[in-house]
Order: C-alpha cells, then structure tokens, then sequence
C-alpha cells in the first residue's frame, strides 16, 4: 500500500463514520425517544382503562 491509498482509506473512514453519527444523531435518536416515551404513554393508558385512575 502506498501512503496515498492509506490516504484515501482514512478519508473515506472518516466520512462514513460522520455520516453513521449525523444518522444516529439526527434520524435514530429521535425517533426512538418519540417510540419509548409514546409506548409509556400507551401502556399508562391502556393500565388506567382496565384498573381505574390513580386515587390520591
């Protein structure tokens, strides 16, 4: 291998690592939190209907 290739393989890592971290960070992130935070919601929901509300 020649330093240019060694060159060229380091670029071409480094952009496929920051566009897997723009992916996880802009797309995964956030629609993960939007599926867990609405399945909690659901699951209090669906709770509530079969036992009642909260009583305090």
């Amino acid at each position: 291998m020649s330093l240019n290739d060694e060159s060229q393989n380091s670029n071409n890592t480094r952009r496929l690592e920051l566009n897997t971290f723009l992916f996880l960070t802009v797309f995964l992130a956030p629609i993960l939190s939007i599926i867990i935070v609405g399945s909690y919601g659901l699951i209090i929901w669906v709770m509530q209907m079969f036992f009642g509300p909260p009583t305090g």
